[in-house]
């Protein structure tokens, strides 16, 4: 029902704008950013004030977000970009694909407005910093390489919401003594965890498969801050589900080995990313 909602909305928000000449005359990776902006500003806000609308906006502006990383992808006059601001759009707007299906069937309290808030950042960011166009790949297996590990940051993405959901409930549930955990969060602990550490391990499988294809792929391999740092996150997620396997790692425990994980495969790509954009200002 949601979605016939956002596309009746979206159709009738094209025929009004594209009547427009002003509008016509704005790129169209601009436009469906500027419109995603807006709308996460407005799932942003307080639902108390605006009723059912941020839960309406936080749809379209992933559509509309969704539409200019399509637009600057496929492009032919763009190519794919590569930085660590489009590489953060990305990994947010898959966070925001799990977010937009999950909230469907699972109640997922007081993540809405983070979620925007962080939409509008990353957008801003690609704004500012839109990174590097590469037309073509040195190999037929790097582009299912860059793919496979922004999916991964998608899954590991998904898997630290869903802790940080864990790790609040644990609190208010030592706050509050005696009272149940899932009245308190609206969904089962036991349930939540399982969903957490399955996205662990999806992310880990995708993530194995593009270190592989990145070794296949590359003619020259090299022991950079990228390499360092993702093969660290790795062997951090393999450890972390080893012990959860073997030792029945759970809690707090397990959530630190997550975000340690998460951290070391930011610093990865995006870290290094960041130090050539921003500090040292090369592409």
């Amino acid at each position: 029902m949601w979605a016939v909602e956002c596309g009746t909305v979206a159709t009738l928000v094209w025929m009004i704008l594209s009547s427009v000449p002003i509008v016509q005359a704005v790129p169209w990776p601009w436009f469906t950013g500027l419109a995603a902006m807006v709308a996460y500003a407005v799932a942003a806000w307080p639902a108390a004030t605006l009723r059912g609308w941020p839960t309406l906006a936080l749809s379209i502006g992933w559509l509309a977000h969704g539409v200019a990383l399509a637009i600057d992808i496929f492009a032919p006059e763009h190519g794919a970009r590569f930085g660590f601001a489009p590489v953060l759009s990305v990994t947010l707007w898959l966070v925001l694909a799990v977010y937009m299906v999950e909230s469907r069937f699972v109640p997922l309290p007081g993540v809405r407005r983070a979620l925007a808030l962080a939409g509008l950042a990353v957008v801003l960011l690609v704004v500012a910093f839109p990174g590097e166009v590469r037309a073509q790949a040195e190999s037929p297996l790097l582009p299912l390489h860059w793919l496979l590990g922004i999916a991964s940051y998608g899954l590991f993405g998904a898997a630290v919401l869903h802790a940080s959901l864990l790790d609040g409930a644990e609190r208010r549930m030592r706050l509050k003594t005696g009272a149940p955990a899932g009245a308190m969060l609206g969904i089962p602990l036991l349930r939540l965890e399982r969903l957490t550490f399955r996205f662990v391990e999806a992310g880990f499988v995708v993530l194995s498969a593009a270190l592989v294809l990145g070794l296949q792929s590359a003619q020259q391999w090299r022991w950079d801050h990228k390499t360092v740092f993702s093969v660290l996150g790795w062997a951090t997620f393999a450890a972390l589900i080893a012990g959860r396997h073997a030792s029945g790692w759970r809690g707090r425990r397990a959530t630190r080995w997550l975000y340690a994980g998460a951290a070391l495969l930011l610093l990865g790509y995006v870290g290094s990313r960041f130090v050539f954009e921003v500090i040292l200002q090369r592409v």
